[in-house]
């Protein structure tokens, strides 16, 4: 059974190049986003820690922790970020949970609960670990969806796609395409009276799509 939207994400205790964590206090009262691996030292994940190394300011400003996962040891990761910050010339300043005993990949439901990791394992047998998961200050999965290992993620997408979560959160949806600064959504469950008093002028497209400017 796959982990669905507006669920509460699994909590464990797991150690990272950071230390030990207890994932929802690490959270905290913060947004987060959990982006996993299926092995240290890989080309397209190596572009991709960088990307979010590189992303640091924009995650501040959304008050969103990020951390990474992958299928390897401590000591790996710690060599690994060097590798990172070479090719992005900048400082990974984000944690990285080892999950050599693939308890977190299985409890996010990437691996099944018989996977093992074999003696002289490549990517391979762990390529299904290539998930985003955004979480919400309330422990719940907001958004999730999984890469195959020869597609490197579009970061620039999911900091979109956080930007329009955390819109959403002021009660509105977002249309296709949506960038920060454009017109927003009222859902079909608001009147138009109410949607009168709560967002002011709003275009009636059909009477089940009406836009407004986004709420500051």
């Amino acid at each position: 059974m796959g982990l669905r939207i507006n669920e509460v994400v699994p909590n464990f205790t797991a150690e990272t190049d950071q230390g030990t964590i207890t994932f929802h206090d690490w959270i905290g009262d913060s947004w987060a986003i959990l982006f996993s691996h299926p092995k240290d030292f890989t080309p397209v994940c190596t572009t991709e820690f960088g990307a979010v190394a590189q992303l640091a300011d924009e995650w501040e400003k959304r008050g969103t922790k990020v951390i990474g996962v992958s299928v390897d040891g401590v000591e790996d990761h710690k060599k690994w970020k060097g590798d990172i910050e070479t090719y992005a010339e900048t400082k990974a300043g984000f944690p990285i949970i080892a999950d050599d005993g693939l308890a977190v990949s299985k409890a996010f439901d990437m691996l099944p609960a018989e996977a093992y990791l074999p003696d002289g394992r490549t990517p391979a047998d762990s390529a299904t670990v290539r998930s985003v998961f955004i979480i919400g200050p309330d422990k719940q999965l907001k958004l999730s969806m999984t890469y195959p290992m020869t597609v490197g993620r579009n970061f620039a997408e999911i900091l979109r796609a956080l930007d329009g979560l955390q819109m959403s959160s002021k009660g509105v949806a977002t249309p296709a395409n949506w960038m920060p600064g454009e017109d927003v959504i009222i859902p079909p469950s608001v009147s138009d009276e109410d949607a009168k008093a709560k967002f002011g002028e709003f275009d009636t497209i059909f009477p089940y799509l009406r836009k407004t400017k986004a709420p500051e």
